[in-house]
């Protein structure tokens, strides 16, 4: 892995929100990053960071952020890297301002994923889609912004899972999320809601889960991106676990492979050789459990520091081929933890204006 020479300032769009720190609470010590700027809505700006946020983390901000003032959402920002956990109506316009202005915006938010020049990135995954930059800054007269997306937090164990298997020709699936009650933000759902009660429906989810790994696990042509071609079936549930969603799917293959060839590809899964060096790559990116009631959110969520997906229970499927369980931390490797990797991706590949990776050390 790279070290630095001296520091990125990044600057933390909804900075106070619950993904708003995690971005901080990731950035603490990393080795080439560090908070330049925070920034939330009217109601923060102009208040230091620790007054500001109602930390929810384990914990509290680190003392330099603490005494960071909050910037308001129209301040002119110096960092040339931006990650953003902004609300999606203020994102859909915010984000491509910013990224117009000249800065590298790496988005945790849903306005832009599907955008037909806006990478939709897992570089464990998809890595070589951030080439679709050069396109977007081609179709948008950007001389040196940018926009790149994370996907839904749901998504994250289902592609993890999917893209080892995709030489078999992943032909459908059926999936069922149980999704932590922290997807929905802070305060999140009401306790008379979710306490002894599963919500069977998350507004907008089913349809993020069957559309979103079908272009993050397509390829990219040197023009756009070729979606997957493969039908999913979703269905989205709320259930009372803090962190960390689970899903069950059911596959069917256009070429069967057997069960142990599935955990052998599996657990021999790298990664992208793009992303293997970056510091926030998931360490392995998958682990398998022979454990006959794992994975468990409890349990299993804080896997590679958050950031691994953890599957279990694979085992024949009578309508299709096979099924299994997959998990991942939804708020670190489906959300923050995820923009922050992105963020290293583009600046490995030379997207940071003047910054220079090079063999040894990241030059800022």
């Amino acid at each position: 892995m790279s070290i630095l020479a001296s520091k990125i300032d990044v600057a933390i769009l909804g900075a106070t929100g619950a993904v708003g720190q995690r971005f901080i609470q990731l950035l603490e010590n990393h080795p080439w990053f560090r908070v330049g700027e925070v920034v939330a809505s009217d109601r923060s700006a102009g208040k230091p960071y620790g007054e500001a946020a109602r930390w929810v983390l384990a914990g509290s901000p680190p003392a330099d952020v603490a005494a960071m003032t909050v910037l308001p959402l129209d301040a002119q920002l110096n960092s040339p890297i931006v990650l953003s956990a902004l609300p999606s109506d203020v994102a859909k316009t915010l984000e491509l301002e910013l990224a117009a202005r000249g800065h590298v915006v790496s988005s945790n938010t849903s306005s832009h994923r599907m955008a037909a020049d806006v990478p939709l990135l897992l570089p464990d995954l998809n890595a070589d889609h951030v080439a679709l930059v050069e396109v977007q800054r081609r179709n948008r007269g950007w001389s040196s912004g940018a926009l790149v997306t994370m996907t839904n937090c749901t998504s994250v164990a289902l592609m993890v899972a999917f893209k080892p298997l995709l030489k078999y020709g992943i032909k459908q699936a059926n999936v069922v999320s149980m999704q932590a009650v922290s997807g929905a933000g802070y305060p999140g759902v009401a306790s008379l809601d979710i306490l002894d009660n599963v919500v069977p429906y998350i507004g907008g989810e089913e349809d993020k889960l069957e559309t979103e790994p079908r272009k993050v696990l397509g390829s990219f042509n040197g023009e756009a991106i070729d979606f997957l071609d493969t039908v999913i079936s979703a269905a989205c549930n709320r259930v009372p676990v803090l962190d960390s969603h689970l899903v069950c799917a059911s596959v069917g293959f256009e070429n069967v492979p057997s069960l142990e060839q599935i955990k052998a590809d599996w657990l021999a899964y790298q990664g992208h050789e793009l992303a293997r060096d970056l510091p926030s790559m998931p360490d392995p990116v998958i682990a398998y459990s022979e454990v006959a009631d794992r994975p468990q959110p409890r349990r299993d969520r804080d896997a590679g520091a958050g950031m691994t997906t953890t599957i279990g229970r694979l085992r024949e499927c009578n309508l299709l081929d096979v099924k299994f369980v997959a998990l991942s931390h939804n708020t670190i490797r489906g959300a923050a933890g995820g923009a922050i990797l992105n963020a290293e991706l583009l600046v490995s590949r030379g997207y940071v204006q003047g910054v220079h990776v090079g063999e040894a050390q990241v030059m800022g």
